[in-house]
């Protein structure tokens, strides 16, 4: 059976930096792989388009492109904002940040810079700009249940549960 829409498919990954190579998550860590409805935009559109017709016991390195990952950085997201935003916060280089908007929505930032007055922080995904390598491994492909398709994810060990 192939990795195609509407089909689960149970996979082991390993994703690294395609400039410097280091390895930024894999599914080893969590001690079990990832499950997944193949179609349903569960994994980025780069990865799942390239995995389409892999089967149960297939192994293949993939490169995605920054364009079909997590997109290029946008400018517009790396902001200076007041010192004071950050009372209390001894603040560093590179260190990610969450913040909550009125609203309630979560931001992930990095710090980028700071000074006496201002703290440059990036809001984009850690990712972005990013071409990514994963080392693929398909465990498992089965069809999916009228549910999950409803759903619009996997059930069960190592799906996604909402």
């Amino acid at each position: 059976m192939k990795a195609t829409n509407n089909k689960v498919v149970t996979f082991h990954y390993t994703l690294k930096d395609k400039e410097t190579g280091e390895v930024l998550d894999s599914s080893q860590e969590y001690g079990q792989p990832l499950t997944v409805l193949f179609g349903a935009q569960n994994i980025i559109p780069g990865l799942e388009s390239r995995m389409e017709g892999m089967e149960a016991g297939e192994k293949r390195t993939i490169e995605v492109p920054a364009l079909e990952a997590y997109g290029e950085k946008n400018p517009e997201l790396i902001q200076k904002v007041p010192r004071e935003y950050f009372q209390g916060i001894e603040l560093e280089k590179g260190m990610p940040l969450q913040a909550q908007t009125p609203d309630g929505q979560i931001i992930n930032m990095i710090v980028v810079d700071f000074d006496d007055n201002e703290v440059t922080v990036d809001m984009n995904h850690p990712l972005a700009g990013k071409d990514l390598v994963f080392d693929v491994e398909v465990v498992n492909v089965r069809d999916a249940t009228l549910e999950e398709i409803q759903h619009g994810h996997a059930h069960g060990e190592g799906g996604v549960h909402h």
